[in-house]
């Protein structure tokens, strides 16, 4: 495994004057108010971390003064982009031609995976990183089990290991190392997966914009968002590698979703078919103010208007007919040629920065810690879908949620995204599978299909057949894990 560490800090300490005469322009010099308690080490640390803030920068966003967008106003003028629809229609060529092609892309080496996993299970209950949650429906299988096998099952049939970067954050980094060297990096060669790091950035006080502090000695950072991919990748020379191993398209997609299509062919077929820079995958929206980003056309230019950013009024919006005006959620796969990550490099700062108000635990003026029962912060991030408009050239793919969205976001109990939720998602699938090899399956009855022993329903029906009965001569009345 390779395991790429965040960006070289600047080990060199700066003073207390030489940090005063830094903060000081930007009213930020309550950072240095324990300086005088801390020991040589955390002296270190903190200075390190002041000096990679960007406090220019901050003070624009803290003051309101970059770019405002204003979202109602967007959404009025939208319109639903391009897509190819999940039965191939809308497009020049055929399900069975983007196959083919997707198939060659990946028995070329030309196929690389991000995985974006820098959440905790916080809204699940879990205290580790959420790829670890078990999800499996019958084995009990982990969110990052799901993804090596699929991963594996994906090398194995095309003849190519395909190369898994794995985006961690502060908060998930060490366990999830730890994680994958303990369980033999789940099936995968050590060599296949790289772990790195993503950025971060200060939390503010929402009332009075003075950056937040952990403790005496360390600020309160967050995660800078999946826009900080890009850059990450970067920094801890992950494109350089994917470049020198030939790779040439960057499968992206996040950790909370079982029934991710990863190295879909098809998926991949058409990215390229179209000459494609930024492919995304979408659904139908489940209601309008379903809690994933709206894919939009405006101006000519394909773009997500994220949950948060959209006024209910305008996700509300109907066409004639009763339909959704903006149906088409974004579940967060993307596919990008790498030519464009490289030339969005040079304009990663004209992505926009998004607000979040969020309960912020940090010390006050006496050092007392203090956890709010309330939003008392302000965070900032950026989206990896702000990247769309600057393509020159992009195409939606719709899926089907029932065979490609089961995201796992909150407790059993809540309304949506549970594990009990996704579980039986992952159940009424592999039923499908298996009624449509002419298996018979009872509702009542738990089945769950490792990609190891078959990736879709062609591959079921090969497998089944080797058992020497017919697979309508099959069925199935216990739980049953095909692996």
């Amino acid at each position: 495994m390779s395991a790429a560490q965040p960006s070289a800090q600047n080990q060199s300490v700066l003073s207390f004057d030489e940090l005063k005469s830094r903060l000081e322009p930007f009213q930020q010099t309550q950072l240095l108010r324990f300086w005088d308690s801390l020991d040589s080490n955390q002296q270190t640390h903190l200075s390190q971390q002041i000096a990679q803030v960007d406090f220019a920068q901050l003070k624009t966003l803290v003051e309101g003064n970059d770019k405002s967008v204003d979202f109602g106003e967007l959404a009025a003028r939208a319109a639903m982009p391009q897509a190819v629809a999940s039965d191939g229609s809308g497009c020049d060529w055929t399900l069975e031609q983007a196959q083919q092609r997707g198939e060659e892309a990946l028995r070329s080496g030309e196929i690389a995976t991000v995985l974006v996993a820098g959440g905790q299970g916080t809204r699940l209950g879990f205290d580790q990183p959420k790829g670890m949650f078990p999800v499996g429906p019958v084995s009990e299988r982990t969110l990052f089990q799901f993804f090596a096998d699929r991963l594996i099952a994906a090398g194995e049939k095309y003849g190519v290991d395909v190369p898994l970067y794995l985006m961690t954050s502060e908060a998930t980094h060490e366990d999830t190392r730890r994680y994958f060297e303990k369980n033999d990096y789940l099936g995968l060669k050590p060599e296949q997966v790289t772990i790195f790091q993503q950025g971060t950035m200060p939390a503010v006080d929402a009332a009075t914009g003075d950056v937040l502090m952990a403790d005496k000695g360390s600020l309160a950072l967050s995660p800078d968002g999946h826009g900080g991919t890009l850059r990450a990748l970067s920094r801890n020379g992950c494109m350089d590698e994917m470049r020198k191993n030939g790779r040439k398209h960057l499968f992206y997609f996040q950790v909370d979703n079982p029934l991710v299509g990863l190295c879909d062919p098809v998926f991949i077929g058409h990215h390229l078919l179209a000459c494609s820079e930024m492919t995304t995958q979408v659904i139908r929206k489940r209601y309008p103010t379903e809690k994933v980003g709206n894919v939009v056309e405006i101006d000519g230019q394909t773009q997500i208007i994220e949950y948060s950013d959209l006024p209910d009024s305008a996700a509300e919006m109907t066409n004639s007919d009763g339909s959704l005006k903006l149906w088409a959620g974004n579940i967060a796969v993307h596919l990008f040629d790498l030519d464009f990550l490289e030339r969005m490099l040079q304009l990663d700062a004209s992505l926009p920065i998004h607000r979040a108000s969020k309960k912020v635990p940090h010390v006050d003026a006496e050092g007392q810690q203090v956890k709010p029962d309330s939003p008392n912060a302000t965070k900032f991030e950026q989206f990896i879908f702000d990247l769309l408009p600057h393509a020159k050239n992009t195409i939606v793919c719709e899926a089907n949620p029932a065979d490609a969205f089961a995201p796992v976001k909150n407790a059993n109990g809540a309304a949506t995204d549970t594990p009990e939720l996704a579980r039986q998602a992952i159940c009424d699938l592999h039923r499908r599978w298996l009624r449509s090899c002419g298996v018979t399956v009872d509702d009542s009855v738990k089945v769950e299909i490792n990609p190891r022993f078959a990736m879709d329903p062609a591959e079921l029906s090969e497998k089944l057949g080797e058992s020497g009965q017919t697979a309508a001569e099959q069925t199935i009345s216990t739980d049953q894990y095909f692996c």
